[in-house]
């Protein structure tokens, strides 16, 4: 017989006999009591849509493999509600708001009601682009980096058809485009420039700079281009919304006819197809058709380095890139653009004609200089820049002049969490000395800091180091030789040759 409290309380789900009860039973347990709710709904709803946004957009992106030269008509049905759900909770908890106000936190809230009625709106083309918000940042030069913030709606809307589109453009970008794009990085692109000078045959070095590239994008150009390989009117008119919605500055909106806006969620993928087709294309082309000996291109976003064996070469490709360019509203940043001889054969050519030693040249942070190992061979030296090693210095000593009376256990979790961000980073192979100067750096501040804390404190350099010992990460190098990296994400196997990765291709995959 089911006593009262099982026929008034709806959560029991059933009732445990006794072991080997006979029928009836001489007595029955205490019931079990189910779980109020579903606990694993929300996590099991969710996980059935990752699943669902995969399987669709791996169709696509075998399709786009297939067919390289169709258009894709129907593809905004593949922006879901899951698809827009996963695109909120990819973004920053802490960002800045737009002009609009929403936090993550406030939108949130009420999630599954905005997510479907966002996406009403986006399908039935009710959905309308905001301004975003002119904000500005340092650059490690002391000019000022013009960021737009977008509104938290346009953020979702642009990620998750960010996710459409990269299923289709990863399949035609170039492999020696590393800006910016999935499972890629500063550190792959870093990898295949070192690999590509230590296994060809380098002696010149291009480094050139789109000047304002964000800016200077023709946003006409720009839509034609991504009309090769979308025929979809419904996407092609959110991207011209996004173009068209303009920037928010001291109370004023203006819309420009060119830039695409650094900083929004969609601007990186519309610059790599911009770049996909004023550039990589055409160099890929050059490089097989003009080139008359070796040649490595590596581009990170606006920033290209192209190696030669002939200095022809390179001065041919200089002036046929800056033609080039111009054809598409862009130009070489005339200071920062220059052509200098370097590879393992620089050393010894400068010398013999009384030069000093070979020049340098900057990417994604680090200084590339000709060195040689402790044999004697040629090898790739990369330097922690200066400029943004000072940056960093400064913003440390100005955080620690804030958390100045703060416990010194407190002050070093801080410093400790910074440092191994740093380190993150630049603790490369061959950088060890800019890795031990930071740290001695930091170490300097931190006692400047504590002396600074009464005129009566004695801290002297003996008690810093031993507080620096127990609470700093000491420098060591975190990231493997750029061979050994490179080989693993871009394996090359030799024809019948039995043996994997016995060759490298600088620039990446395809």
């Amino acid at each position: 017989m089911m006593h009262d409290r099982e026929k008034s309380d709806p959560a029991i789900v059933a009732v445990k006999p006794t072991n080997k009860a006979g029928q009836p039973a001489a007595e029955s347990v205490e019931p079990r009591v189910g779980a109020k709710g579903n606990a694993g709904q929300q996590s099991t709803h969710r996980t059935q849509g990752r699943e669902r946004v995969s399987q669709a957009l791996e169709r696509v992106r075998q399709a786009a493999r297939q067919r390289k030269k169709e258009k894709f008509t129907a593809l905004l049905h593949h922006v879901s509600v899951d698809l827009l759900g996963m695109a909120f909770f990819a973004l920053k908890r802490d960002a800045a708001p737009g002009v609009d106000g929403l936090t993550w936190r406030t939108y949130e809230a009420d999630l599954d009601r905005n997510l479907t009625d966002l996406h009403e709106r986006v399908h039935r083309g009710a959905y309308r682009a905001l301004p975003s918000r002119r904000t500005y940042i340092p650059k490690a030069d002391g000019k000022q980096r013009p960021l737009a913030v977008a509104a938290l709606e346009d953020k979702i809307v642009q990620r998750a058809t960010v996710a459409v589109l990269n299923a289709i453009y990863e399949e035609d970008f170039l492999g020696f485009s590393y800006g910016f794009r999935p499972k890629r990085g500063q550190h792959d692109a870093l990898d295949a420039l070192a690999v590509g000078i230590g296994t060809k045959r380098v002696n010149f070095i291009l480094d050139a700079d789109v000047a304002s590239f964000f800016d200077s994008v023709s946003k006409e150009k720009l839509v034609r281009f991504v009309e090769h390989r979308v025929g979809d009117r419904r996407v092609i008119r959110l991207i011209q919304k996004w173009l068209k919605a303009g920037v928010l500055e001291d109370g004023v909106v203006t819309v420009s006819e060119s830039g695409t806006g650094q900083g929004s969620v969609i601007s990186p993928l519309l610059a790599n197809v911009y770049l996909h087709y004023t550039f990589d294309l055409w160099a890929e082309r050059w490089r097989r058709r003009e080139a008359t000996g070796d040649m490595i291109i590596v581009r990170y976003a606006d920033d290209i380095i192209v190696g030669f064996e002939h200095e022809a070469d390179a001065r041919r490709f200089h002036d046929a890139m800056r033609e080039r360019l111009q054809e598409f509203s862009l130009s070489l940043n005339s200071e920062k653009t220059r052509l200098i001889e370097f590879g393992r054969h620089a050393a010894d050519r400068r010398a013999r004609r009384g030069l000093g030693k070979p020049e340098t040249f900057k990417f994604l942070g680090f200084i590339h200089i000709c060195g040689q190992s402790r044999r004697g061979k040629f090898l790739l030296k990369r330097r922690t820049r200066r400029d943004r090693m000072r940056t960093k210095l400064t913003e440390i000593k100005e955080e620690l002049r804030r958390r100045m009376h703060q416990p010194i256990p407190e002050q070093g979790r801080w410093l400790a969490q910074v440092m191994r961000g740093f380190f993150a980073y630049h603790a490369v192979p061959t950088n060890f000395p800019a890795l031990r100067a930071f740290h001695h750096h930091v170490t300097c501040l931190w006692l400047r800091t504590l002396q600074r804390r009464s005129q009566k404190d004695r801290t002297t350099w003996q008690r810093i180091a031993k507080i620096a010992a127990d609470y700093l990460p000491q420098p060591i190098t975190l990231h493997p030789w750029p061979q050994m990296r490179f080989a693993v994400t871009h394996p090359r196997w030799e024809p019948r040759a039995g043996i994997p990765l016995a060759r490298f291709c600088a620039g990446g995959g395809r």
